[in-house]
């Protein structure tokens, strides 16, 4: 098969196993709106994200490896899923060993144990949905997709309506759902077969190890930037706007989701296919771009119908924080792809230097801009940051792969977008009006190229 329709028939198959899931779980913002108060939401928003945090320390950053080895035709499978495996558990058993301290934030406290179940849930779903993709067994990890979004939903509302669980209820039908997706994927996949203790590569391990602990640092610096804000904004303007900035995240995740369904597809074709990767990663990224800011222009035209959709009455005021957040998730998704060709490279330490780079900025930024501008200070230094990360992966790049990129269309829409958000905040007169011409005018800079990209990489034959 063509590598431009494999890349195709790829997405789709992710597309339809997670875009289809991922949307039903999109949808239950509304329910957690209804249920949790904002301070409530913006608690559970943290609890998660901490969990997110330990997830690569106690990993030790081991599931960016499984992807990456287990693609790896030359690798035996069981080395790659039972070192994926040890590491996972090992790290696990250091983690209940510091619980006692993390009892000592306030945060936490009283809900240690959950935190540590939900990693370890996390952890190992992770851990086998991972291995089964780079198995390229798609279709069964798009099938795990569905199925865990059909029991999250069942158990939010088992938790948070029936039982009146609250944040205890968020998160424990979160660590539910994982659990039944390991015992599903454990099943059929048979993944049994690849716990091989005995004669284990080590220097597989070790291969694997060295390429997955500068990933630890790189994971928990992105985490920073990704993160950072929510924790300065609950400092300095409390849990309830925090809930409200968290409920605003909701609706750029949207191109997150998307991006991700791209990426996880994306991923295998830039590790398998070696021939003209110049003309392949420049033809790809044309099209996954204009994808992008067509995306997000539309969302943000639509910035303040879909609060009322989505959230609770309660939280429609989040609809001022979502338009520069869908314009840095822009950036952050090109971002990602960028970081595609570290991995393909095995340059994990470049990806750590810009991981770091990041953090610094989007911090200090934070500290800055968040006491002076409110939480769209919050919205700005994310935005500024992936700014940055962006010009400098864009340059450090070139030494592998050179991608060639239509800078007037890049410029141009991000300079749209950004005309987009400030008429949208300022509320001058005739926003909407403005709001639907400068939309058009960046659907005309993308929609076209799209359509055309689209249709060449379908009709290619080679």
């Amino acid at each position: 098969m063509d590598k431009y329709k494999r890349l195709v028939s790829n997405t789709m198959i992710f597309a339809i196993g997670t875009f289809s899931s991922k949307l039903l779980t999109f949808f239950l913002t509304r329910l957690y709106t209804a249920v949790l108060e904002q301070a409530e939401y913006g608690i559970t928003d943290l609890i998660q994200q901490s969990g997110n945090l330990l997830l690569p320390l106690v990993t030790l950053g081991i599931t960016n490896a499984v992807v990456r080895f287990g693609l790896d035709k030359g690798v035996r499978k069981s080395d790659v899923f039972t070192t994926g495996l040890l590491s996972l558990l090992g790290g696990f058993v250091l983690l209940l060993l510091c619980s006692p301290l993390l009892g000592l934030i306030e945060l936490l406290s009283g809900r240690v144990w959950l935190l540590c179940l939900f990693v370890l849930m996390s952890s190992l779903r992770s851990l086998c949905a991972q291995f089964v993709r780079a198995s390229n067994r798609i279709k069964l990890f798009a099938i795990d997709g569905i199925l865990s979004t059909v029991t999250t939903i069942l158990f939010n509302v088992l938790f948070l309506v029936v039982l009146d669980g609250g944040v205890f209820g968020y998160i424990f039908s979160i660590v539910c759902a994982d659990a039944l997706s390991v015992i599903f994927l454990f099943v059929v996949a048979r993944l049994d077969r690849f716990v091989a203790f005995r004669g284990l590569d080590f220097s597989v391990s070790r291969s694997m190890l060295k390429y997955a602990i500068p990933m630890i640092p790189n994971t928990i610096l992105w985490w920073i930037t990704n993160v950072s804000d929510r924790y300065i904004v609950t400092a300095v303007w409390g849990e309830e706007y925090n809930g409200l900035y968290a409920a605003a995240y909701k609706i750029p995740s949207l191109i997150m989701l998307a991006s991700g369904i791209f990426m996880d597809a994306w991923q295998i074709s830039a590790v398998t296919e070696e021939k003209e990767r110049d003309k392949f990663y420049t033809r790809v990224m044309s099209m996954y771009s204009v994808f992008l800011f067509a995306m997000a222009s539309v969302i943000v035209l639509f910035t303040r119908v879909i609060p009322h959709v989505l959230f609770d009455p309660a939280y429609y005021e989040a609809w001022r924080y979502i338009p520069l957040l869908v314009i840095s998730m822009v950036f952050t998704c090109m971002v990602n792809f960028l970081g595609s060709i570290y991995m393909v490279e095995k340059k994990s330490m470049r990806s750590l230097i810009t991981a770091a780079i990041s953090a610094v900025i989007n911090v200090l930024l934070n500290l800055w801009w968040i006491p002076l501008y409110g939480v769209n200070g919050a919205a700005a230094a994310t935005l500024a940051c992936y700014l940055v990360v962006f010009a400098i992966r864009l340059v450090d790049t070139r030494r592998y792969i050179y991608i060639r990129w239509n800078w007037i269309r890049l410029i141009g829409c991000t300079i749209l977008l950004l005309l987009q958000t400030a008429l949208l905040l300022w509320e001058v007169p005739l926003w909407w009006l403005w709001e639907v011409l400068l939309c058009v005018a960046v659907l005309a800079l993308s929609g076209k190229e799209l359509l055309q990209s689209v249709k060449g990489m379908l009709r290619r034959k080679n």
